[in-house]
């Protein structure tokens, strides 16, 4: 068997169970807490939508950005993928991996100049083999967007479990980049959704999310060992 036939379906299930998860809890966000932020997710699928329906209900603003926008309906605006960058304050890329860059730069430079981009994409083959394996889907981003403050994160546990981090016991979460008000940006937005502060964990610069990247080896055979993606990793000291 194919190992894309075992992981897919386990990725959509623990999608289900954030959704049905979500059903049952309330969202209790306060103003001193949260700082609204319009955010633009580039993707429509179901990393982006699980994506979508945690910030939303952490009270942020959100759009989705598609190369095809009439063709979609949603509970989130849909809009070309250059408005959804112009109009955002915070920039997710949550495209399939293997496009991203293409897709991402497709859009132009200058649209990104100056605009926070955080990148949850793993850049992988069908065979679930590295893109990248000398370098990371992060860093060929900051060098194509130079103007942009691209954060690798949120790409090393499943969408389920970065959107609702309560779902296990304690676990880290990690941040990656160049730009130190990026990264606490990104920070931030993982509190919003509802990871401590102390979990979340700076690699450093953007070389870094070679690390994060290169673990989905490790998290597609444990996703395999495990039949679930219901688990993290924690950085004890």
């Amino acid at each position: 068997m194919q190992l894309r036939h075992v992981l897919l379906p386990l990725a959509r299930s623990a999608n289900q169970l954030y959704l049905e998860s979500k059903r049952t809890k309330s969202s209790a966000y306060t103003l001193e807490r949260l700082q609204i932020m319009f955010i633009g997710i580039l993707g429509t699928g179901q990393v982006a939508q699980t994506l979508a329906r945690a910030l939303s209900d952490a009270g942020h603003q959100i759009s989705l950005g598609s190369r095809d926008p009439q063709s979609k309906t949603f509970e989130f605006p849909v809009l070309p993928l250059a408005e959804a960058v112009a109009t955002a304050d915070v920039v997710i890329n949550a495209t399939l991996g293997s496009g991203s860059l293409e897709t991402l730069t497709s859009i132009g430079a200058d649209a990104f100049a100056g605009k926070i981009v955080l990148d949850v994409a793993n850049a992988n083959t069908p065979a679930f083999d590295l893109l990248y394996p000398n370098s990371s889907l992060g860093e060929q981003l900051q060098a194509a967007l130079p103007g942009a403050k691209i954060v690798k994160t949120m790409n090393t546990a499943s969408m389920a479990v970065i959107t609702d981090p309560s779902a296990l016991g304690p676990s880290s979460v990690f941040v990656s980049g160049e730009d130190a008000g990026a990264k606490a940006i990104a920070t931030s937005i993982l509190t919003d959704l509802g990871w401590p502060a102390d979990s979340v964990v700076d690699l450093g610069d953007i070389r870094s999310a070679r690390g994060v990247e290169h673990y989905f080896l490790l998290f597609a055979a444990l996703m395999q060992a495990k039949r679930s993606p219901m688990f993290n990793i924690q950085v004890t000291q």
